[in-house]
């Protein structure tokens, strides 16, 4: 943990956001193994929450005092902004993972007036304050924890995306969610909450126990002939699948689980040659990878809040909350899986 300079307050269209709690991601941890792709140093963090304390200009659609939840990036003029698929952005790379900022400049330094790369994810959120574009950050009901809201920026936004927008999942609907961490339990809770029948898979008893608690049907994924048992466990096979861990042999077995017509997304990055196996993708079945959950976070959001109030989406009971400056202890406890998303606290909230 270290002081930073905070060299400007916000921009027009920007908003300055005093942060409650940040979520960590995998995506925030795979930059020390990014090979030179993502700008360092820098400060990392992509699923803040918190409260406005300035705003730049007065077109920003928010007020000084606003609750607001961060989320990615995006141009908002590209053919796919202007299509409402805002995960597609044909700047999505440059504005989220290579520093963040068009015009180049500098936004942070150190005490020393080293220069850090200007914003991950539009947000740099592993801090007590953030400057981002209005953009990106969605208002929300001031009654709502703000402070364990953030993963609702990406990590759960991805996973319920997934089935409620990628898929439509509706009532009647068979879904198998392969890997129950954070965003394949928000999958299984946003299942649940659409009215599916729901098969989980991991190899965790206790996030499988997680996935029980949300209705789903566990499935350890070293159960011999996965494939056949979700065949039977869903009347034949499963219209939709997402596959969150990037295992060859569970992406094959999930598409084995389809029925015809079935569509498995990925949403986890693949880092090697994927080998489907003959007979996969027949009769009609296909494969598609999906970004942030198709979401428009302006909408989403508010979806995913509503659903929580009702008591059908309760992502709460998948966070465990740290101090800041206990960031690593929270990385250790989520690499040994005791715990499923740790949310980041900064010194000092007030909140």
């Amino acid at each position: 943990m270290e002081e930073v300079n905070l060299d400007d307050g916000p921009a027009d269209g920007e908003v300055l956001v005093r942060i409650a709690g940040c979520g960590m991601c995998r995506t925030d941890l795979a930059v020390r193994h990014s090979a030179g792709r993502t700008p360092l140093p820098a400060v990392l963090g992509h699923e803040g929450a918190g409260v406005v304390t300035e705003v730049g200009g007065p077109h920003t659609g928010l007020s000084a005092g606003d609750h607001v939840v961060l989320s990615f990036d995006s141009c908002g003029h590209c053919r796919n902004c202007v299509r409402a698929a805002p995960a597609y952005c044909e700047s999505f790379a440059s504005l989220n993972l290579f520093g963040g900022r068009e015009e180049g400049t500098a936004r942070f330094t150190d005490l020393d007036g080293g220069t850090l790369a200007p914003r991950w994810f539009g947000q740099s959120s592993f801090a007590e304050y953030a400057v981002v574009r209005a953009r990106n950050a969605v208002r929300v009901d001031p009654a709502l924890p703000v402070e364990l809201l953030g993963p609702l920026g990406c990590g759960f936004l991805t996973g319920a995306g997934a089935v409620l927008n990628s898929f439509g999942a509706g009532p009647g609907d068979t879904v198998a969610v392969f890997g129950a961490g954070a965003v394949g339990l928000a999958a299984v809770m946003a299942a649940a909450a659409a009215g599916a029948v729901v098969v989980a898979v991991d190899r965790h008893p206790e996030r499988l126990a997680l996935a029980e608690r949300f209705r789903a049907v566990p499935l350890h994924s070293a159960s011999a002939g996965l494939d056949d048992r979700i065949r039977r466990l869903t009347d034949g096979g499963a219209q939709f699948a997402l596959d969150t861990t990037g295992s060859a042999k569970l992406i094959n077995d999930a598409l084995r689980a389809l029925r015809p017509t079935g569509h498995l997304g990925l949403v986890a990055r693949l880092h090697s040659p994927l080998a489907l196996q003959p007979g996969t993708l027949d009769r009609g079945r296909r494969i598609s990878h999906i970004c942030e959950g198709d979401a428009v976070p302006a909408l989403l959001i508010p979806r995913l809040t509503a659903l929580w109030q009702a008591g059908l989406f309760p992502f709460d009971q998948l966070i465990r909350t740290y101090p800041l400056a206990d960031i690593n202890e929270a990385e250790r406890d989520c690499d040994a899986g005791r715990v499923v998303k740790p949310v980041l606290i900064p010194e000092g909230t007030g909140l």
